[in-house]
């Protein structure tokens, strides 16, 4: 899925200020800038019964953490992975409740707020980060998300594996191998389809990445290097 500065679809039209406006707000987060071998990957619409299960035993594999940017609809019908998520110390994030890809400013505050019920009722953790469907947003969209305690983390655009189409486990790998540097913010999914290619990318990527020196950080962790080097 590709990541739009702006929009067309039906959520409430401000005009958008951008990427540049956004980092220099810190309300929005695409990658930060580090010399530190990091990396933060990323998860979208799970949890999923077959597959996130299998995401997690390989995280564990290889002592790598990660995000996952839950859906609130899948949490209800998956408590338990998301409680796995949670004990084995991955971060839980707020990917709304149905995954609309066209709704309400007022339809998305809903939707947060129930999301982060669900996750609490299950964890006893509320989420503090968000990812609009698609990456998609709009001014409206990102005031509504911060006022309710949101950071809104996006990925590097370099760093979309677009596995969500089934590129093929090849095309997966050489996205992520080829283009992955300090900093990054790498987006997979965990649901929504046959995820199975991305199951057998990451086979390769995690031993990959870990072997070339880096370390698998959670989002809130990659933006305490990035407040460790601003100071």
């Amino acid at each position: 899925m590709l990541a739009f500065s702006s929009v067309s679809h039906s959520y409430e039209m401000y005009e958008n200020k951008g990427r540049k406006y956004y980092e220099q707000t810190g309300d929005v987060v695409w990658e930060i800038k580090t010399a530190e071998k990091i990396v933060a990957i990323t998860f979208d619409d799970g949890p999923d019964a077959r597959y996130t299960s299998q995401v997690l035993d390989l995280l564990a594999q290889y002592e790598a953490k990660a995000t996952f940017f839950i859906i609130g609809k899948n949490a209800e019908k998956n408590p338990d992975l998301v409680l796995r998520q949670y004990e084995e110390g991955h971060e839980l994030a707020n990917h709304t409740y149905t995954h609309p890809w066209t709704t309400s400013v007022h339809k998305l505050d809903k939707e947060l707020k129930l999301t982060n019920e669900i996750i609490f009722s299950i964890t006893g953790f509320r989420p503090t980060l968000f990812r609009p469907v698609g990456g998609q947003y709009t001014d409206a969209m990102i005031t509504k998300a911060v006022n309710n305690g949101f950071k809104v983390v996006m990925w590097s655009w370099h760093q979309d594996t677009e596995d969500w189409a089934n590129p093929g486990v090849t095309k997966i790998i050489d996205k992520v191998l080829t283009g992955t540097q300090p900093g990054d913010v790498i987006l997979f999914h965990d649901a929504g389809g046959d995820r199975s290619q991305t199951i057998r990318a990451l086979e390769k990527i995690l031993p990959e990445l870990k072997k070339q020196g880096y370390q698998f950080v959670t989002i809130s962790e990659l933006l305490e290097y990035q407040s460790r080097n601003i100071q």
